[in-house]
């Protein structure tokens, strides 16, 4: 009886292990495939096949309006501000359905995942669009409106721990190389603030042209400076990591945001969402290289895993633009990407909203 039963075993182990190994491969083969995430404003989440450079499918999460998002560390969950419903979303990559949700007020917009934590801006006070170029600036209005302000969502619990008032019109997001201070843009009052992480304590705020509207924030890869796009100057900024004073201005093509070193570092590019067009820097001096016709309100952009393409998420073309990633020149178009916003990757590569 011992015998056949351990016989029984050995012969049960030996359906199992194939089936679990085979599982085993499948998980690990899904999360090693190459995959882009674009949020559009009018249909839900694209998902990307960066494999064959196709939109595989489409995650429709209802009339949610997602904008900013992020990946965790593993890429097995999304997270997605969405402006419709207030909220920020959790889905999982392997099915694409909303796991969780937590409430964290009007128009919520950027979304940087960091140690753990979610942080979320919103604008308890908006009251409209940004003024278009030449147009007067609201001062009166954005000094008497509530400020935005950055939620700090704990994503174990999916609760907002808590929020730290900024500026108005608060926008991107980036961390400092040693993890220990939050950096944001504030387009309404012209200035960049500055928290420590976790706490959210004041640091110092800066202040830039008025009228300038910063947006997008990328640290060098070297940790020393930081740049800043401001959309209605059409010049990006550097700041000294230390001090964070000016130490260069260099003018750009009109209503730059988005903003990234590529993977090697040695170039920056700005997304000139108003003159459809990117910009190519040198990384270090920042002298202008190129210009690269592409779509409509391309505001984010990322470089696939491998680095050998550029996404663009072009709002007003519904379209994603793939570029070759050395010399930018159009690749194709991935198209039915209703009012694209953002986009992302898994594996994690350098881009406007995470990375360099």
């Amino acid at each position: 009886m011992q015998v056949r039963f351990k016989a029984a075993r050995i012969a049960c182990a030996s359906v199992i292990a194939p089936s679990l190994a085979f599982a085993l491969t499948a998980n690990v083969a899904h999360a090693a495939a190459p995959t882009a995430y674009v949020t559009t404003e009018n249909a839900g989440v694209g998902v990307i096949d960066l494999d064959n450079l196709s939109l595989a499918k489409t995650w429709d999460v209802g009339k949610d309006g997602p904008r900013g998002l992020s990946l965790n560390k593993d890429g097995t969950r999304l997270y997605v501000a969405n402006k419709a419903t207030s909220d920020l979303s959790e889905i999982d990559t392997s099915t694409g359905k909303v796991t969780r949700r937590v409430k964290i007020g009007k128009n919520p917009e950027f979304v940087r995942v960091f140690g753990g934590y979610a942080y979320v801006t919103y604008e308890p006070g908006e009251s409209g669009g940004p003024p278009k170029p030449g147009q007067p600036e609201k001062d009166d209005d954005d000094a008497n409106s509530p400020p935005a302000e950055i939620a700090i969502v704990d994503l174990k619990t999916m609760k907002v721990t808590h929020s730290v008032k900024s500026g108005h019109e608060t926008e991107g997001v980036e961390f400092s190389p040693d993890g220990k201070l939050i950096l944001v843009t504030n387009e309404g009052d012209d200035t960049v603030s500055v928290y420590r992480v976790g706490t959210g304590k004041p640091v110092r705020t800066v202040k830039l042209d008025k009228g300038s509207r910063p947006r997008g924030i990328k640290a060098s890869p070297d940790g020393k400076q930081y740049v800043v796009t401001l959309e209605n100057a059409n010049k990006f900024v550097v700041l000294d990591g230390n001090s964070m004073k000016t130490v260069k201005t260099v003018d750009t093509k009109t209503g730059p945001y988005g903003v990234s070193f590529d993977p090697s570092g040695k170039r920056l590019l700005i997304a000139a969402s108003r003159d459809k067009t990117l910009q190519v820097f040198d990384g270090s001096t920042y002298e202008h290289m190129q210009d690269v016709p592409v779509g409509q309100r391309c505001w984010h952009f990322s470089f696939t895993p491998d680095g050998s393409k550029l996404l663009l998420a072009c709002g007003r073309s519904n379209a994603v633009y793939v570029l070759d990633g050395s010399d930018y020149k159009e690749v194709k178009q991935i198209g039915d990407l209703p009012l694209a916003w953002g986009i992302v990757t898994y594996p994690p590569s350098a881009g406007s909203i995470v990375g360099r």
